[in-house]
This record gives structure tokens, C-alpha cells and sequence, in this order.
């Protein structure tokens, strides 16, 4: 009998049942804060075999406090709020769910550029309050629309794009030109994508800023900008200043800087309301994406705790494949 602590919310929330899975191998669910606040974390960590961890932060603190852990199973994409050397030093693998919620994600950001394009959220504010006056909206077949980050969330944007008849350019320098060709757009230098594209999307990882005051002057009159990755990719006072003074038409995020304590955020600003729109992280929340990082998360969980290697490890003693062709969302370089 082994105890599993799982702090994500959304673990086992959708169609599959993985607390009986887990119960059925034997082991019992415990579930913790998402925050991961150590104060409250650390009794549920001094009997805990395995953590299937959520976005808060892993440090060697936490790890101190767990003697017993033999694994650390992220429950999505991103490592970087993991002491993944803290782990190492201490022989626990860290595994994650690439792949796991890439076409929700990639279904949101295409959602996003329709919402910005036809500006709907505007649109449904303004007749709740008995305004049916019209704005004139884009259509996302005749834009050119930059993808920033070509991994398995940016060709999945690509093949939904192919779809609507858009030009689809992108820019990932760890990703071979022919292969982006292949997938089904262009290959082109990040900042002659910033000069050419009508709509910008990010999927790209965090640690970096792509998006500054710079490469926003760059861009065409009237671009629209998507940001279903991280916020540090993003100047906000640029981004605020160039929908002020009319270079961006528009900016629809899953993110802000700072997210829940980001209400002082410039893009929040009312008068910015018309051209802003924000989503609580909803990129990753459909039924299937939660199936997906559950079950592939608590595979790993189950074949650790049997002695068995994980399938999906970001670091520890059995090292990720390296066959393929490594792209920007799915892993740690930067442009």
C-alpha cells in the first residue's frame, strides 16, 4: 500500500476514475492544497510514496519534508516551479504529460483569435446593456497569423489554421525548417514574423521575453497578439501602450503576470476593455486534457512506485528520448 498525495485540482475531475485506478494498484489518493503551501503540505509529505504535483512550487524544503518519495509527477507540461536538481540530488525522478492538453490548447488559441478578430466578448457586453451597434471584425482566413513555437501545440493551431484558408508562418529555432514546411507553414525568423503577421500566438516556454516595446513597433498597424503560454513572455506596459495608442488592435491572453493578484494589471484597465480579453486559464480545462495529464501522470506514479521506469521523465536516472525534434513548447531553450 503506497500513498499517492495529489495536489492539482483537476486530478481525476473528467470522465475516468483514477483515484479507484490508483486504489485498484493498491495505493491510496491524498489530496493537498494546489497553493503548496509547506505549513500545510508538510504532514501529507512525511507519508507520502508519490506526488502528483499541480503548478505550485516543489522546493528542496518540500522534499526535505517528504523522506519517503520516490517520485514527483507533474501534472502538465511546465518543471520550472520544480527544484528539479533538489530531486536529482535525491534520486527522485520528475516526470510530466507532454503532449497531454496540446489540442485543447491549441483549439483555445484559435477560440482566442476568433474572440479578438470578431470582437465577441465586446459584442455580448455591449447588447447586455441594449448597444447593438456594429464593429467590424477581421476574418481569420484572410490574415497572415505568426506561430511562435512550433511544438506540439503550435502545429496543432497550424493544422486547425489550414482549416480557415490562413497564411501560417512560424518561427522555432529548434525545430528544422523542413519539417515546419512539412507541418504545414512557413519557416521564418522570429522577428521577420513579428514585421509580417496580422496575428501573433504564442507557445513558446516561459523564462523569456518575446513580446517587448521593440518588436511591437515592428509589427503591422493593427495586429492582434495570443498568449495561451506564459506571462514573462510578455512586456504588459508595451503591450498596454501599443493598444493606446492604436499599433494593436487587440490582446487575448490565458495569462497574466501575477494571474489571480494581476488586477492591477494595465490590461485590465476599462478602457481597454474593447480590446482586451482574458481567460482563467482555461487552455487546458476540457474533460479530455484531464483525462489525458491524470492518466499519464498516475501511470508514471504506478510504475515507480512497482519498480518500473517512468515513460515521461524530465529529469533523474532515466533520461528523456532524444529522437525527435525538440520544439519550444514542449522544453526548456529559448530563442
Amino acid at each position: 500500500m503506497g500513498i499517492i498525495l495529489a495536489t492539482s485540482r483537476s486530478f481525476s475531475d473528467g470522465d475516468i476514475d483514477l483515484v479507484a485506478r490508483a486504489a485498484d494498484a493498491g495505493h491510496d489518493i491524498v489530496r493537498g492544497p494546489a497553493h503548496h503551501d509547506l505549513h500545510e503540505l508538510a504532514p501529507l509529505l512525511a507519508g507520502a510514496d508519490a506526488w502528483i504535483a499541480g503548478t505550485g512550487p516543489v522546493t528542496a524544503a518540500h522534499l526535505d519534508a517528504a523522506p519517503d518519495l520516490k517520485i514527483i509527477a507533474r501534472y502538465g507540461v511546465g518543471t520550472e516551479a520544480v527544484d528539479i536538481a533538489a530531486a536529482e540530488a535525491r534520486g527522485i525522478p520528475v516526470t510530466n504529460t507532454p503532449g497531454a492538453n496540446a489540442e485543447a490548447v491549441a483549439d483555445h488559441a484559435v477560440g482566442l483569435m476568433l474572440a479578438a478578430l470578431r470582437t465577441i466578448p465586446d459584442g455580448d457586453r455591449r447588447v447586455r446593456q441594449g448597444d447593438w451597434s456594429v464593429r467590424r471584425g477581421r476574418e481569420l482566413g484572410a490574415a497572415t497569423v505568426g506561430i511562435v513555437g512550433f511544438g506540439r501545440i503550435g502545429q496543432g493551431v497550424a493544422r486547425r489554421l489550414g482549416g480557415f484558408g490562413s497564411r501560417v508562418i512560424a518561427a522555432d529555432p529548434y525545430f528544422p525548417a523542413d519539417r515546419i514546411r512539412d507541418l504545414g507553414a512557413e519557416p521564418m525568423e522570429l522577428d521577420e514574423l513579428f514585421q509580417t503577421a496580422d496575428v501573433i500566438t504564442l507557445h513558446a516556454p516561459g523564462g523569456q521575453r518575446l513580446v517587448d516595446a521593440a518588436r511591437l513597433r515592428s509589427m503591422r498597424i493593427g495586429g492582434i497578439i495570443v498568449n495561451t503560454a506564459r506571462p514573462d513572455l510578455v512586456d504588459e506596459q508595451a503591450v498596454a501602450a501599443a493598444l493606446h495608442d492604436g499599433r494593436l488592435a487587440g490582446y487575448a491572453a490565458d495569462t497574466l503576470d501575477g494571474d489571480t493578484a494581476a488586477s492591477a494589471s494595465p490590461l485590465l484597465v476599462d478602457d481597454l476593455a474593447n480590446r482586451v480579453i482574458v481567460t482563467p486559464h482555461l487552455g487546458a480545462q476540457t474533460t479530455q486534457a484531464v483525462d489525458n495529464m491524470g492518466s499519464m501522470s498516475l501511470a508514471d506514479v504506478l510504475a515507480v512506485l512497482s519498480g518500473d521506469a517512468p515513460q515521461h521523465p524530465v529529469s533523474g536516472s532515466h533520461p528523456a528520448p532524444t529522437a525527435a525534434p525538440v520544439a519550444l513548447d514542449a522544453a526548456k531553450p529559448t530563442f
